[in-house]
């Protein structure tokens, strides 16, 4: 067996765990903060860098 034949299944053995509300939550505060960066990140290209035709 190689490498990646062990760890397939390993992975077709293991059983299905959903996620804690505390991983939902940093989830989406991991996504949002990202989404807020990028906005900022925007915001700043925009203002202080802008585009001369």
């Amino acid at each position: 067996m190689t490498e990646e034949t062990k760890i397939a299944d390993e992975i077709k053995k293991m059983e299905y765990e959903p996620l804690l509300p505390a991983e939902k939550k940093l989830i989406g505060y991991s996504l949002a903060l990202g989404v807020i960066l990028l906005g900022i990140l925007v915001w700043i290209n925009y203002t202080f860098f802008p585009i001369k035709p």
